[in-house]
């Protein structure tokens, strides 16, 4: 093929002169997706928890947070696919100074599906029968229905966290007719300032979009719903108490945090899963 030229989502420019045959996948999102578009083949590393049966052969290179760069390297790989938000600033720039680091940060299901295609193109495999299902089936997804409950989406429970609206598992939820509870709500820094004790500082350069809250401003915002995934934080049963007796009034779901945070192809199949579990 012809040679590409991509733009991942830190605006850093990639050519590919041929289709990358050794991959290394720092995201177990991205590791799904490759499985999906029948790529198993070129990959030669993966993370800890990129547990899909189907790579369960694959060497791994640490955890998302502690990517061992030499272990990466040593796999000779044409090309690292990692994610902004998954993977540490470090290791990332580490390994870019090295190889080609293909960096995504998808914040809407629709970018997630364009991530898949960005990487059916690099792969030339965008024409095969497999990957143009897929993606079709990606970009057919119906669009958001009107919203009918709001819901408060904890993500970590000391301090006690959620996500606004500028983060994918907020636009998966709104596919589903979910409105986010706390969707105009930005992170403030320190965390006195965000549970309201002190005058924020300067957020420049910092993430906002998972703001950390107290109880009694979950209760103002009056949901009707606490959706509860089971990653990035293993919620107890002492935990959904707690919520419960703060929040009598709304229903408590547990769903998969995959189906909320997994961009890309899982997202394919989550939306229908999510939709019958909030039903």
């Amino acid at each position: 093929m012809p040679s590409l030229k991509l733009t991942d989502d830190l605006g850093r420019a990639l050519v590919f002169i041929h289709p990358p045959q050794r991959i290394v996948s720092l995201v177990p999102s991205d590791t799904h997706s490759l499985v999906a578009l029948g790529q198993v083949g070129r990959l030669v590393g993966r993370t800890t928890y990129c547990d899909s049966p189907e790579v369960a052969h694959v060497p791994t290179v640490g955890g998302t947070k502690d990517v061992d760069v030499e272990a990466v390297l040593a796999l000779a790989p044409h090309l690292v696919i990692a994610n902004q938000e998954e993977n540490s600033r470090v290791a990332l720039e580490a390994l870019a100074a090295r190889v080609p680091v293909f960096v995504s940060l998808p914040r809407r299901v629709e970018q997630g599906v364009g991530h898949v295609a960005r990487i059916a193109r690099i792969l030339g495999v965008d024409k095969d029968p497999i990957a143009r299902a897929l993606i079709k089936r990606g970009y057919e997804l119906a669009a958001p229905p009107p919203p009918t409950r709001r819901a408060f989406i904890p993500i970590w429970m000391d301090p006690l966290m959620t996500l606004n609206a500028d983060t994918f598992g907020s636009d998966v939820l709104a596919r589903v007719g979910i409105v986010n509870a706390f969707g105009d709500r930005l992170r403030l820094y320190p965390l006195a300032a965000d549970l309201g004790k002190e005058a924020p500082r300067d957020t420049s350069g910092r993430d906002v979009r998972y703001p950390r809250v107290t109880l009694d401003e979950v209760r103002s915002r009056a949901p009707e719903l606490v959706i509860l995934p089971d990653e990035p934080h293993a919620f107890s049963a002492g935990d959904e108490a707690l919520l419960r007796e703060a929040l009598p009034a709304a229903r408590i779901v547990r769903v998969s945090g995959k189906d909320l945070f997994w961009y890309g192809a899982w997202t394919i199949d989550a939306i229908d899963r999510l939709a019958q579990a909030l039903a």
